[in-house]
C-alpha cells in the first residue's frame, strides 16, 4: 500500500519539492511530479534546471518524447512512468492514480487555504487506510 508523506508549513513548497526529488532521483527512485497546472509545472521545472547550481536532476515533461527514458517527470499524466516509485503532488487535490505509487508526497504551505486543503486530503487518505507520516518543517533539524 502506498506510503503517504507529508511535509507541513513548508515556506517554498516548490523549492522542498526540488529537494525530495534530487533525494529520490540520489536513491534510484523514478519520479512524477504531479503538476496539472502548466504554471506550476514550468516552475518546477525551471527550477530543477537551475538548482542545485553544480547538481542536475535528469527530468522532462510527461508529454516529451523521452518520457519512457527519464527518472524524473513532470505532469499530471501518471501512466507515463513505467515503473512507480514516488509521486510528489503539487496539486491542491488528490491526485489521480496515486496508489499504484510506492510513496506519495504531499507538500503543505504555510497560508491557511494551503494547510486546510492539505488536511482535506489527509483525512482523505486517512479514512482509506493509508500510512502516513508527517513531517514539520517548522522543527529544527536535529543534530546527530
Amino acid at each position: 500500500m502506498t506510503e503517504v508523506l507529508f511535509y507541513t508549513f513548508a515556506e517554498d513548497p516548490l523549492d522542498v519539492a526540488r529537494r525530495v526529488t534530487g533525494k529520490a532521483h540520489a536513491q534510484g527512485k523514478r519520479v512524477m511530479i504531479h503538476a496539472p497546472d502548466p504554471a506550476t509545472a514550468d516552475a518546477i521545472d525551471r527550477l530543477l534546471w537551475t538548482s542545485p547550481a553544480l547538481g542536475f536532476v535528469p527530468h522532462c515533461r510527461d508529454t516529451d518524447a523521452l518520457a519512457g527514458e527519464t527518472p524524473v517527470l513532470i505532469g499530471a499524466n501518471a501512466d507515463a512512468l513505467q515503473s512507480a516509485d514516488v509521486m510528489i503532488n503539487l496539486d491542491p487535490a488528490q491526485p489521480p492514480a496515486f496508489a499504484r505509487f510506492e510513496r506519495l508526497v504531499e507538500i503543505i504551505g504555510q497560508d491557511d487555504a494551503s494547510r486546510e486543503r492539505g488536511r482535506e486530503r489527509y483525512r482523505f487518505y486517512q479514512a482509506r487506510g493509508y500510512a502516513l507520516t508527517t513531517h514539520d518543517l517548522r522543527a529544527p533539524a536535529r543534530k546527530t
